[in-house]
């Protein structure tokens, strides 16, 4: 079975400015985000990006908006040979429907966890929230609150320390 990282965005990946973020212009990437990902990455992890993005139903922006960030990211992370396996992404929002992928639901988690053959025991995830360590537990992968916008070099030592 493969292990993998789960990984929030906003805020964990980019800066979180507390608000959406969904013009590419807006999209920056926290300090040392690339080389973490890639210590992860050469360590066999499989990197999977899992956000809401409530804006969508909100109205705010589009899944355009959003799948073009989602680009930019994968082509910086390219360029450091770094892959993300997938990205999972819930385009509602709780004021207008109700559903079952929004984090803290894990909808998201468990679909990867089939897709790839992952094993949650050997897996964390990465959020600046409890809805995302509430979002992991629920799907057996340990939960990791990082702090909002930080460089994430120290989770990333734990998490390879943790063999």
């Amino acid at each position: 079975m493969n292990k993998a990282i789960f990984l929030d965005r906003d805020g964990v990946i980019n800066f979180d400015p507390g608000d959406y973020t969904y013009n590419l212009s807006e999209f920056k990437l926290n300090d040392g985000i690339i080389e973490n990902l890639k210590r992860l990455y050469d360590n066999n992890y499989l990197l999977i990006l899992i956000t809401n993005q409530g804006g969508i139903s909100k109205k705010l922006y589009t899944h355009k908006d959003v799948e073009e960030i989602h680009a930019y990211l994968a082509e910086e992370l390219k360029k450091a040979n770094v892959q993300l396996s997938e990205i999972y992404y819930c385009p509602h929002h709780s004021i207008n429907e109700e559903c079952i992928c929004r984090k803290p639901n894990s909808l998201m988690i468990e679909k990867a966890l089939a897709r790839f053959d992952i094993d949650p025991k050997k897996s964390y995830m990465l959020g600046d929230k409890m809805r995302d360590v509430e979002c992991s537990e629920g799907a057996g992968v340990k939960g990791i609150k990082v702090e909002l916008n930080k460089n994430i070099k120290e989770y990333v030592d734990q998490i390879l320390n943790d063999k």
